[in-house]
């Protein structure tokens, strides 16, 4: 079973994670997925801030098991850096890299302007960019050391959570909608590259296209394979090859209209 993002509140709570902690970094982070997605990239990194304020306050409780209240300033950020190192908590992920991750996405929120161009060059794509990527990175880590009783469902959040933007996809209770009209073959590619599960059984790629694309799906996969586009392995699960990928990429089907 492939836990949503409110199980996964739930193990971290359940982990011992204070709720209202654990919610604001949930909070954060949807939030931060959100913007990107939508192309809204300048508050972006202010909920970077924000997210890696949380993340904070979650290794704190992890190493001492107390945290600053959220509403109250946190130490300077090298003062937690170096609470952190020396706390002699037994991973290296806790101690040292997710902080020096945090550090950096606190310090694209503090001392870069993100309303205001540098030297005529807007380095909000950039930015934000780095922001999510850091953020997904940080989230994965802390799922894998909070939830390790059921490894095989935290490696599917975490595939999701370090996975692809595809902004003319959005998820509702587990179902991929495509935000634009595309033709069948169009229609498969994107979910294809969008899937967080990698390559698809072909009866789950079926439930998820529009109905009346459904009757000649398998031809429409066997069109795409003689294009190069995908391969239909023996289990009938459908992958996406590198020229697919780049199909997709070029002709421009991941922007919605």
């Amino acid at each position: 079973m492939t836990l949503t993002v409110a199980d996964l509140r739930s193990e971290f709570v359940a982990a011992g994670i204070p709720a209202e902690v654990a919610t604001e970094l949930f909070e954060a982070f949807l939030e931060l997925k959100r913007r990107f997605a939508i192309g809204d990239l300048r508050p972006n990194v202010i909920e970077g801030g924000r997210f890696s304020e949380a993340a904070f306050r979650v290794l704190q409780w992890i190493t001492t098991g107390q945290f600053t209240p959220i509403g109250k300033t946190l130490p300077k950020v090298p003062t937690l850096l170096g609470t952190l190192a020396s706390s002699g908590h037994p991973n290296d992920s806790v101690r040292i890299h997710i902080p020096r991750t945090l550090n950096l996405v606190y310090d694209l929120r503090n001392k870069r302007d993100g309303a205001h161009l540098a030297d005529g060059i807007d380095p909000n794509v950039q930015d934000s960019t780095l922001v999510v990527g850091a953020a997904s990175w940080t989230l994965a880590e802390l799922v894998r050391i909070l939830c390790p009783a059921d490894p095989d469902a935290a490696h599917d959040v975490i595939t999701a959570l370090v996975g692809r933007d595809v902004p003319v996809v959005q998820e509702f209770n587990g179902f991929p909608r495509v935000l634009r009209d595309l033709t069948t073959p169009q229609h498969v590619m994107v979910l294809l590259y969008w899937s967080p599960r990698g390559p698809l059984p072909l009866a789950m790629l079926r439930n998820w296209m529009p109905e009346g694309s459904r009757r000649n799906l398998r031809r429409t996969i066997g069109s795409l394979e003689g294009r190069h586009l995908v391969h239909l392995d023996d289990e009938d699960v459908v992958h996406v090859t590198l020229l697919g990928e780049r199909y997709v990429v070029e002709s421009r089907l991941l922007e919605p209209i």
